[in-house]
């Protein structure tokens, strides 16, 4: 009996070796198994990881184009070093392009995205009281997701994409200092209640103060570095 040309069909695994290779090293850079300015020895992530050097090399330049590796002359590659102004510049974008999303959100005072804003940061303080850093840096690109989403500013999140893992390294930092875990959460909720109310200026003020407070955190904490 002939098979049909579904019965045919080679299934493509969920995702490749590269890409499984790429999401480790990933994760081990923003877990800080990696520290900043470490060198990476390809023969020792081969045997880490369990792939080929053909492997590796193609993970090294996806992460060197994500800003996550640097590839120095007579060195090889090594995690990024994020200097302060960097971080600064990258704080500055967001906290302009979040501070507009969020007034727009508010100005119509969008209920159904507050209550999915709701429902993200819940998430996120029970990511935090589990230890689960990784679920919080997940939860909190999802809540800034929803919120451009919202906003119709699609041109301001394609910006924020670009820049996503590099925010994500500076998040991995300030999200492990003492008192984060309630402070940022208590930040974004006044996000949300500000949307609630229609406060456009409010939501906006919300969006920068929670910004400020995060680029304060990483300045300092780059600086020891």
């Amino acid at each position: 009996m002939a098979l049909s040309d579904q019965e045919m069909r080679v299934s493509r695994p969920a995702k490749t070796l590269r890409e499984l290779a790429h999401d480790k090293m990933r994760g081990a850079i923003l877990d800080m198994h990696f520290k900043a300015g470490e060198r990476l020895v390809e023969r020792d992530l081969c045997e880490q990881l369990g792939v080929s050097r053909t492997i590796v090399r193609e993970v090294l330049r996806h992460l060197e184009s994500e800003g996550l590796v640097s590839i120095l002359p007579n060195r090889g590659p090594i995690v990024a070093q994020t200097t302060p102004e960097e971080a600064r510049q990258i704080y500055e974008i967001r906290g302009v392009l979040e501070g507009i999303a969020a007034k727009a959100c508010a100005d119509k005072k969008d209920l159904v995205t507050a209550e999915q804003l709701e429902g993200v940061l819940s998430e996120i303080r029970n990511a935090y009281a589990r230890g689960d850093l990784q679920r919080v840096l997940a939860e909190t690109s999802e809540f800034y997701r929803i919120l451009f989403a919202a906003s119709g500013r699609s041109v301001a999140w394609g910006i924020v994409s670009s820049i996503t893992v590099r925010i994500n390294h500076l998040r991995s930092m300030t999200i492990k200092t003492p008192g984060r875990d309630k402070e940022g959460p208590a930040q974004m909720q006044l996000l949300i209640d500000a949307i609630r109310a229609g406060d456009g200026k409010a939501a906006q003020d919300a969006a920068v103060g929670h910004i400020s407070s995060a680029s304060a955190i990483a300045a300092k904490l780059l600086s020891k570095e």
